[in-house]
């Protein structure tokens, strides 16, 4: 609510989370009145505040990806028992890179292929797809951190300690099963040449042929049909 209480707590000088406010409004929990073409429930004046980034990765690739999480055998371990198209989440993204486009937060340069700074406030857009993440790990990390102001430091490609998966395995206790792969990787190192190939030149029939196999005649329709409509979200 945003008369005056968010989530329960008031907010207009009396408490929140059980302390007093002193008449100020304590930090957490927002307020999240609606803004004209804000997608999201943030402010726009805290969005402000990012440099934001984007990782992506073509529908072709990662509903059937999603829709093996949600059936047997891995179902009993992610606990994802429906494959709902609408959690794509490409909707979603496009609509929050749009209106960041639209409110110059990101734009119009495209990373790495523009001379001089940007305007104040702006930053460039700077978008990775993960099957180049994937051939070129080192050189897309390093222009990542060129982008955005980080240091960049080789031991970012690996993590090969009981320390280093300990903090995996608790940051994705969440999502088990979804992450398993990367979970129980050492570092990130550029796929085979061939292996790449066979990936991208895939036709519409042999993916077809692939999930048909492998979940069935109906579950092949939806995979494809959700993979169709979510291309058509990224290409508008």
């Amino acid at each position: 609510m945003t008369n005056g209480e968010t989530n329960g707590h008031t907010t207009n000088g009396h408490t929140t989370n059980g302390h007093t406010t002193n008449g100020n409004k304590a930090p957490y929990p927002y307020g999240t009145e609606a803004e004209p073409g804000n997608p999201t429930v943030v402010p726009a004046e805290i969005l402000k505040q990012f440099h934001f980034t984007f990782l992506i990765r073509h529908p072709r690739n990662s509903i059937p990806s999603y829709f093996r999480c949600t059936v047997p055998p891995l179902d009993s371990v992610t606990g994802f028992y429906n494959f709902m198209p609408a959690e794509a989440g490409y909707d979603e993204l496009r609509r929050v890179f749009d209106f960041l486009r639209e409110q110059k937060q990101v734009g119009p340069a495209i990373a790495g292929q523009y001379d001089g700074p940007l305007k104040d406030g702006e930053v460039s857009i700077t978008v990775i797809d993960a099957d180049d993440l994937l051939d070129n790990p080192e050189g897309i990390i390093k222009a990542y951190c060129k982008e955005t102001g980080i240091d960049y430091r080789p031991e970012m490609l690996v993590w090969d300690t009981e320390e280093h998966h300990r903090r995996a395995r608790e940051a994705f206790e969440k999502w088990r099963g979804f992450h398993d792969d990367a979970i129980n990787s050492t570092s990130l190192k550029p796929r085979s040449a061939e292996h790449s190939k066979k990936k991208k030149e895939k036709t519409v029939e042999q993916e077809d042929k692939e999930w048909r196999e492998k979940y069935g005649e109906e579950a092949q329709k939806v995979i494809r049909e959700t993979v169709n409509a979510n291309v058509t979200i990224m290409s508008i």
